[in-house]
């Protein structure tokens, strides 16, 4: 009996210690479980990278990265409250504000400059030839921006197109299959569309007008205020993320071209046109250059589509970048603080 109360002892003793080792650090916040949107974008690979690599664990971070096909249908989830955070694009961020949606962007993730562009058929040589075709491209997203700003630029509006409303993973087999005279979408689609045969060519791509697609991670204002932990922990996995993609081309690279179905080769080709970034070049960004990039946008916005986009948001008000004021150069952070 003596034996048998030892063991028992003995047992919880060492429950008791594996709960203390399991236990949060004293003064460690005890982070939420996060659920992180993302769509089959380039841009977005990070996050992909982060979840196979171990990297939001590091940071005491439960995830579930959701993947999407529609941008509507994962604007909905987020303003409804089944998503948490979602890497959205900033003309996207802003349309939601002009919806009533009250969210906050804390992250720049990519910039797109050749990567989002309009295909077409090998007859349409111009973006005046696009004039009374049919046109693959989805409301709301990228796709819609880049289309009605080559239109305008080209003294024309969507009302000279046809549009055909569907996802923008859908609008360059669209095109292949002859059902439409052009297609926008972005990579890795462009080169699985190009990689059909000569009959199609890239008309024009985001790096006519640079700064005009770029992606942000957003979150509802409600929940950054009472997560603010959450953040950091996500911003530093990010850039853990994009620390072993830089460093491991191949490895990375092959994560991303799986989560989005591309092989590996047109991976890497379609990437060279985009720009992921780390916290130090957020700091530079955000702190820098980047707020007048959030104005234009909202300026071409409000410009092609008055009607829906009513009001150009503050960026001191929607975006979240205190914390990062200590990546910034020891200089410009005494700047910025000031």
């Amino acid at each position: 009996m003596l034996k048998l109360r030892s063991v028992f002892v003995l047992a919880l003793l060492v429950a008791a210690v594996m709960s203390l080792s399991i236990a949060p650090a004293l003064g460690q916040e005890e982070l939420p479980s996060i659920r992180l949107g993302v769509q089959p974008w380039l841009g977005y690979g990070p996050w992909w990278i982060a979840e196979q690599q171990g990297y939001f664990e590091d940071h005491g971070l439960d995830v579930e990265v959701i993947d999407f096909t529609w941008d509507q249908d994962m604007n909905a989830a987020l303003a409804a409250g089944r998503l948490d955070v979602q890497a959205a694009a900033t003309n996207t961020m802003i349309t939601l504000i002009n919806q009533g949606v009250d969210v906050q962007a804390f992250l720049v993730l990519d910039a797109s400059y050749e990567a989002d562009a309009i295909l077409v058929s090998a007859d349409i040589q111009s973006v005046e030839d696009l004039a009374g075709r049919s046109v693959a491209y989805e409301l709301g997203a990228t796709s819609d921006l880049l289309l009605n700003y080559a239109l305008n630029e080209a003294g024309m509006s969507i009302e000279d197109v046809e549009p055909v409303p569907m996802a923008a993973a859908d609008a360059g087999l669209a095109l292949i299959a002859g059902r439409v005279d052009a297609a926008v979408t972005y990579e890795p689609y462009i080169s699985a569309a190009l990689r059909e045969g000569e009959n199609y060519s890239v008309l024009y791509t985001s790096a006519e007008r640079p700064g005009l697609i770029s992606d942000v991670m957003i979150a509802r204002r409600e929940f950054l205020a009472e997560n603010p932990a959450v953040i950091e922990a996500l911003a530093l996995a990010w850039n853990d993320a994009v620390t072993f993609l830089r460093e491991n081309p191949e490895e990375g690279g092959q994560i991303i071209a799986d989560a989005v179905g591309s092989p590996l080769e047109e991976f890497q080709i379609a990437f060279e046109g985009v720009e992921v970034y780390d916290l130090a070049q957020n700091a530079e960004l955000l702190f820098g250059d980047f707020p007048d990039t959030f104005v234009a946008v909202g300026e071409i916005m409000m410009m092609l589509n008055p009607d829906e986009i009513t009001a150009l948001p503050e960026f001191e008000d929607v975006f979240v970048i205190d914390y990062l004021e200590a990546y910034l150069p020891e200089a410009e952070a005494t700047e910025a603080a000031e």
